[in-house]
Parts: structure tokens; sequence; C-alpha cells
């Protein structure tokens, strides 16, 4: 960690006063025009040859002289004190430029440190663990950007943990706050700070570049300490976590042990994400095989009942999880295994399964027994209660859409059966305990705007805020219970036992009805405001079909355009009247891939450029040449957003993604679904009866993918999926979009715009006539490919998707075939020689772009130096 933010040096050096450092040195500087000159006090100066400039905010010097040297502040304070790089800048970071310089004096290499150290000489062991540790790392982090980032892009970045947890930064400065190791005192300091572990013998500080996680015990005693490092990208054979020399000691999170279920991780960072996300009975073990006696007499004497052990889920983490279960079972203690997905930790998985705190309970909550016959002890009712996992980024937000609930007064006396809502294939899978009918009780409900009313006999509820309600497994309502003029109203979590047994029992009380009564009640009212909610949810959830109608003359317009002879001919000169000059092989392969949206295999596209080439206004020049009803364009997606979508609202669609940068944190699903063509994610909740259900969500492709970016360095993975457009950025394309620009602004520019709607909207009708039909390839053996690399193997179903395609485009001048196969007709169409040919031109050309080792930018230098 030897590395400064840029802004940080630049903030030194623009607000520092260099001439008054300059002058306590004892130089007399002098106006000469706009700047500053005296006599250089680095060598014996008879005619003034240190200059003094002011540029840009920031003072720079020169010596003009002998030295031949000169710089920033940075570099002053270094020459004129005779310190390192990174003791000038902490020196000025803590504004001790000024009191450090004394006049007349010129230190050629100092051995006083001027900063102040963080630790007492003669303290103890401890004290001097606690003052480094629990005060100067801690407070460094606070003040360190990059290990403020490394905390946010793990989720660790919480002010209660950080202040809780008392983490800390290790940037390699310690050294410049405790007394040079060529002084007695600075001798002695570092032996002691190597005997406590804080220093190595090389004399380097032994977390240097490390995020700090001390363990403490609960008088807040440091018994042990855990480092990070913070950058993955060190060479071969460094050690990203570093312990305190010889055994561990202590335990992580004691405050847990009043719990008799602990959560158990492999890593302190795997604990602390339990922690923020809710978890506070967690604690965690030093690595797979870190789980020490001492935690084993705690688990024991503080009568830790359960333990689910969270290690990371691979081989290592595996076997050390089943070997612990099996001394912990031995003692008596339950253990259940929380499955992340393959290859995760508890980490990463919250970080990409989003909110964590839900998609952690999940993980808890369907932690396998490891033990054999039924467990001793009985799980808490907090990791069994319903959970319901949202897309990540997603707020639960009270809906402001039009009510929906049944028209007002209107008297529901059966319960409807509802299936569940298009927006998701829903999918259950019930204890095989659970009772497999239940049957129906007719619950009378008068429904009047935002009041429901349900009545029993001499008593009756009211409900308030189910509209509001817009989401499975959610049912926060008010309300009210009355009988004769007493009453009760609460508002309450219909899906809490705790917040339902709190309403039961003070209702009771103040109403004057038996508790089981009101339980009773309770369970029919919510069988009620659940059929009420699935209505509501299915209505607004329900896809809104765009169905468009062509007439006659439409419908014969666009069919004569798709049996043109010619008809890729007639598309390029079609986007040249719409505006869009150059770029031949980037339109056509563009039109092409938003074509292959009725393939079950599309193919998809990432148009790259630098900033202001055109390459949104290709994508949405393509766009424009398609139905609106077959596309879909946004500026940024969260990770798991697509899953909010129906489960066919992509289906046979193109997603279009305005910048990268913006679907950074989809990327995942995105490559997914380009790739396997669906989308699945599974949640769990509970069934009327209180039974866990786990509800299985589908998003169907096929879908055509188009992203734009200004970077050079794309994703290799989505960059294997996709085929990369560069647009030209040449100057003869300039120029011919300045001419065109220029045309535009004439009259006949003016009358050509208007012309621009028709065109448009005949392919917009050609493309409403395509439809899914099977294409087969008779040449498909004769075709040969790259193979002298592995990603050819992608790019290759890429070159064969592209003939599929232009075939698609051309199916009404293709004569349609059946093949009658175990007596299951299919349609079909051929591909053609032709098709072969106009799609080698096109691959050759683009395809070779991706195989291209060099970025297209990089490519184009080089061929203009040669």
């Amino acid at each position: 960690m030897g590395r400064y933010p840029k802004e940080v040096l630049d903030q030194i050096k623009r607000e520092t006063d260099l001439p008054s450092l300059v002058r306590a040195k004892g130089v007399d500087l002098k106006q000469h025009g706009k700047d500053l000159v005296g006599q250089c006090p680095f060598h014996n100066d008879t005619s003034p040859s240190l200059v003094l400039t002011l540029k840009d905010g920031m003072w720079l010097w020169n010596c003009l002289g002998e030295c031949q040297e000169g710089g920033a502040s940075i570099k002053w304070v270094m020459k004129a004190e005779g310190v390192g790089f990174r003791h000038a800048v902490e020196l000025l970071l803590n504004g001790n430029g000024h009191d450090i310089i004394t006049a007349d004096k010129i230190v050629k290499k100092a051995t006083v440190r001027h900063l102040p150290s963080p630790v007492e000489m003669t303290a103890d062991d401890q004290t001097i663990l606690n003052q480094v540790v629990l005060g100067y790392y801690h407070e460094t982090l606070k003040k360190t950007q990059a290990a403020l980032s490394y905390l946010e892009n793990r989720g660790l970045k919480c002010e209660e943990a950080l202040n809780s947890f008392k983490l800390g930064f290790s940037d390699r400065t310690l050294g410049l706050r405790i007394p040079n190791s060529q002084r007695k005192e600075g001798k002695e300091i570092r032996e002691h700070l190597t005997r406590i572990g804080i220093y190595r013998k090389s004399g380097h500080e032994h977390f240097n570049g490390c995020l700090v996680c001390p363990v403490m015990d609960e008088n807040g005693t440091i018994t042990e300490v855990y480092g990070r490092k913070i950058n993955d990208n060190l060479r071969a054979g460094t050690a990203y976590h570093l312990y305190l020399p010889g055994p561990h000691k202590g335990i992580w999170n004691p405050q847990a042990l009043i719990s008799n279920e602990i959560i158990l991780t492999e890593s302190i960072l795997d604990g602390m994400t339990f922690w923020i996300n809710g978890f506070r009975n967690v604690t965690t073990a030093f690595g797979i095989n870190g789980f020490t006696d001492e935690m084993f007499k705690a688990f024991l004497d503080h009568g830790v009942k359960i333990v689910y052990i969270a290690y990371d889920r691979d081989d290592a983490g595996d076997k050390a999880a089943l070997e612990l279960a099996n001394r912990l079972m031995e003692a008596g203690i339950d253990c259940y295994r929380v499955n992340f997905p393959r290859g995760m930790d508890a980490n990463e998985y919250a970080v990409k399964v989003t909110p964590p705190e839900k998609s952690l309970r999940l993980m808890v909550q369907s932690a396998t027994w490891m033990g054999n016959g039924k467990p001793k002890n009985a799980r808490s009712v907090d990791l069994q209660g319903e959970v319901e996992v949202y897309p990540e980024g997603v707020e639960v937000k009270e809906e402001k859409e039009e009510e929906v609930l049944p028209d007002e007064g209107t008297v529901l006396e059966e319960p409807t059966v509802i299936p569940s809502p298009s927006a998701a294939k829903e999918e259950t899978v019930t204890d095989k305990n659970a009772p497999q009918k239940q049957s129906k009780v007719t619950v009378p409900a008068k429904v009047k705007g935002e009041f429901i009313e349900i009545t029993f006999d001499d008593h009756s509820y009211r409900v308030i805020g189910l509209s509001k309600n817009m989401a499975y497994g959610v049912m926060k309502v008010n309300v009210r219970l009355m009988i004769g003029e007493k009453y009760h109203v609460d508002t309450l979590d219909l899906y809490s036992f705790r917040s339902r047994l709190g309403f039961i029992q003070n209702a009771a009380r103040e109403v004057g009805v038996s508790e089981d009564t009101i339980k009773q009640d309770l369970g029919k009212v919510l069988l009620k405001l659940e059929e009420l909610q699935e209505a509501n949810i299915k209505r607004i959830m329900k896809p809104k079909k765009q169905e468009v109608t062509l007439s006659d003359e439409e419908r014969l317009e666009a069919l004569t355009f798709l049996k043109k002879p010619n008809l890729l001919k007639c598309i390029l000169q079609d986007f040249e009247r719409c505006g869009v000059v150059g770029e031949t092989t980037n339109k056509l392969i563009g039109y092409l891939a938003c074509v292959s949206r009725n393939l079950l295999k599309p193919l998809g596209i990432i148009i790259q450029s630098s900033s202001a080439a055109g390459k949104t206004y290709l994508m949405e020049s393509l766009l424009t040449f398609f139905p609106r009803e077959s596309w879909k364009k946004y500026s940024a997606m969260t990770g798991q957003s697509l899953f909010y979508m129906g489960e066919t609202e992509l289906k046979y669609k193109i997603l279009a993604i305005v910048e990268e940068e913006g679907a950074e944190r989809a990327s995942y699903p995105l490559k997914l679904l380009q790739s396997e063509g669906e989308l699945t994610i599974a949640s769990t909740g509970k069934d009327p009866s209180g039974k866990l259900m786990v509800h299985h969500y589908r998003i169907e492709g096929p879908v055509v993918i188009i992203i734009t970016t200004t970077n050079i360095e794309i994703d290799e993975e989505l960059q294997n999926r996709c085929i990369i457009l560069t647009v030209n950025e040449d100057r003869d394309q300039t120029r011919a979009i300045h001419q065109l620009q220029r045309e535009l602004e004439t009259l006949e520019g003016h009358r050509s715009q208007q012309e621009w709607e028709h065109i448009r909207t005949v392919h917009q009708n050609a493309q409403r006539l395509l439809r899914p039909i099977t294409v087969i390839n008779p040449y498909a053996r004769n075709l040969t490919f790259l193979d002298n690399k592995t990603r050819t193997r992608r790019d290759h179903m890429k070159y064969l998707t592209l003939i599929k395609t232009i075939t698609l485009l051309h199916q009404y001048q293709r004569p349609i075939k059946t093949d009658i196969y175990k007596k299951k007709p299919t349609q079909y169409i051929e591909v053609t020689l032709e098709d072969i040919e106009i799609a080698n031109r096109l691959a050759s050309e683009a395809l070779g772009r991706s195989l291209d080792e060099l970025t297209p930018q990089t490519r184009r230098v080089l061929n203009l130096l040669n």
C-alpha cells in the first residue's frame, strides 16, 4: 500500500504555502514579474537561481543553478528535511509542514521524527497493541479511501461495525511516527513491536496493506488480530490472510454466545457479513482448521445447542464442516450445514444475491441437518420464519397505483381460486407432512375503497392498508376489532407470530372476547386478505399485451419489402435515407442481430466507441427500425432486476442497455440470459398453514442483448457471448457526418426527414410479419472455421447463427418445407449459398475484430504506424 490517490497529492500541492516554507529556510524571496526568486539553500548560490512559479493554483520551485532540480511542495520538504516521499506527504497531511522547518538548517537525512508517535515507549505489550490496533490503525482506516472502498465493495461499509469491532488499516506509515531505527529508543520500540507481532524481524509492518480486524474479549482486550490484504493482484506467493504469530486465542464477537443458536463462519469477514445484516449470534473460526479448543469449551460452557456451520462451499470447506460437525454432535450440539451456491462463501453470496439480509436468512433457514435421525433441539422461530428475496437494489415501496380491489359495496361470498401471477411461474415444494388439501372457508368481506369489513356474529374487523402490500409474503395492515362500543385497533404484521400474539392478547383484554375466538378470527381474516391480495397483484402484474393490427395496405407494403431480391441492400439504403451514414457492416450486423430474436439462440451485440463517436445513436437508429413492442431500453439495471419482469416479457425481444457501466451489477444474469436463454431464482415463504414452501421464478428468452460502452477493456465473459461492433472514428466518417448534419438544415433535408417515419413504419410492419421458424443449413457439414483458440467455440456458433438469421430474414423468399419425424410435423426453411456468402463477408470483418488480441483502436494506430 504505497500509493496515495492523485487527488490527495494534488490537494496537498495546491493548499501548501510553498513560499512560506522556502522563506523559513532563510531564503529572501523577491518579486520578479509573476515569479518569486531567491538564492537556493541547497548549494553555494551567489546569484538568485531559485525560482518559484504559481501555475494552475499550485506553487512550483526550480533551481536553475547547480542543483538543476525542482518540483512542488512535497519535493521541497523531501530535499529540505532529508525525508522520503511518504514521510513528506504525511508531514504535509498532518499540517506539520511549517512546524518542522528550522531557519537556515538544511537536513540531508533526517533521523528525528516530526510526526506524533501513537505509542508510549514504556508501555506494556497489551497497551502498545491496543494503541496501535485500536488507536492508530483504526483512525487510519477512517482516512483511507482505498480501504473504505474495499469494505464497500464487499458490503461491509457499516459505521456500527467499524466502531464496534475497531476495524483498522495498516498503510506502512507507523514507522514514520516512531523514532528512527538508528536511534536507541527507535530500536527498542521496534523490538517491542516485533515481540507482540506488529513488526516482522525484517523491520516491516506485519499487516502492511491489510484491513485489520482485532479479536477482543468482553473487556476489550485484544487476544488475536486478523489482517486481510485489500489488493487481490499481489505477486505470487503473497499471503492474503494474516494473524499474529503463535496459536490463535480468543473468540470473535463473544456476545454471540448469549444465544443457544450460533452461526459459525470460516473467516471474520464472513462473520461480519452476517452481523451487519442482522445476525448478531455469529462468531467465526480462524480458517477451516481454526476452530480452537477454547471455542469448543466456550460453546459447551454457554450452553450452545445448535450451530449453523457457514463455511465456504468448496471441497475444503465441506470436509472441515463435516469434521467439526462430528465433534460438536458428539458433545450434544446439533449441527446444520449452510449450503451456499457451489464455490461461494457467505460474503460473496450476500454481495451477489440481494438484499443480503433476506438472502442470508434464506440460507440459514434452508440449512441441512448434518446428523442421523432427528435433531435433539428445536430451531428458533426467528430462523424459521417467512422470508422474501427481492431483486438486488429494488426497494419494496408503498404502491401509488390506482386501487384495484373489488368494486365498492361488493360482498364476496365465495373465495376466488386464482392462479399464480404471470409475473413469474411459481412452483411449490412443501413439507411432506403438510396437509395435501385444505377445505375452503367462506369468509364474507365487504370492500369499500381502502376499507375491508369482515363480520363474525356480534363483532367485526375493519382492515386498512391492504393495497400497500404488493409482494407475496408481506401483510402489514391496520386492524380494528369492534364489539358494541368496545374496540381495539393496532397496526400489525399478520405473518409475524409475535405481532399476532400481541394483538390477540391486547384485544381480548379490551373488548372482552376470548383469545381463542380472536385467534380463529385472525386466521380467517388472513385467508381472505391473501385472496384479495392475490387478485390485486395479479391484475397489476398481468402483462399488458401490445396488439398491433396491420391494415391490408400496410401488410401488402411490408410483404413487398420482405420479398425484394436485394433486401439487404434496401435495408442499407433506408438507413442512409434515415440519417445514418457509413457503418455499413455495423448497420447490417446490428439489424440482423435484432432479427435473430426469433431464433432460440439469438445474437448479442456490444457497440464500442470513444465518447461522442455515435455508439448510442447507432443503437437507437437500429431500434427505430423494429416495432416498439419488440424492444425494451434501459439506462441502467440492478443486479437482479430482470427477475421482476414477467415470465415471457422478454421472450423474442430486444433488451438494449445504453451504457455497460449502468448494468455492471447485472452482468451476471445478463450473461446467463444470453447463453442459457432463461433465468431462474428461488425464494422461500409460508403457505397459509404455516408450512415452509419454495417459490421458483423463471424468466424466459430468447432475448437479443445490445449494450453500448466506452470501455476499451470489455468483460471477457460478456465479450465471448456477443459480437463486438466498433464505431468508425476515422476522419472521413466524421466529414460524412458533418456533411449530413449540414444537409439536414436545408429545405431538401427538412423534406427528407418527413419521410423517415414512413420508412421506419414499413420496417416495423415487416418485422411484425416475421415469425419464428426452424432454419436448416444443408451445407453445414462443408463449412470451416478457425480452431486455434478455445474462444472460437463460441465465435463459431455466432457465425452459424448469423447464417440462420440471414435466412430467417428472407423467409418470405424461401419455400417452406415440412419434415415428419415420429409422426410429428416440423415446418422449416433452408439456408442458401447466397446466405452463406453474405455471412462470410460480414463475419470476416466483425468476428475477425472480436478475435483480434488488440483492441480496434490500438490496431488502427498500429496500421497507421506501419
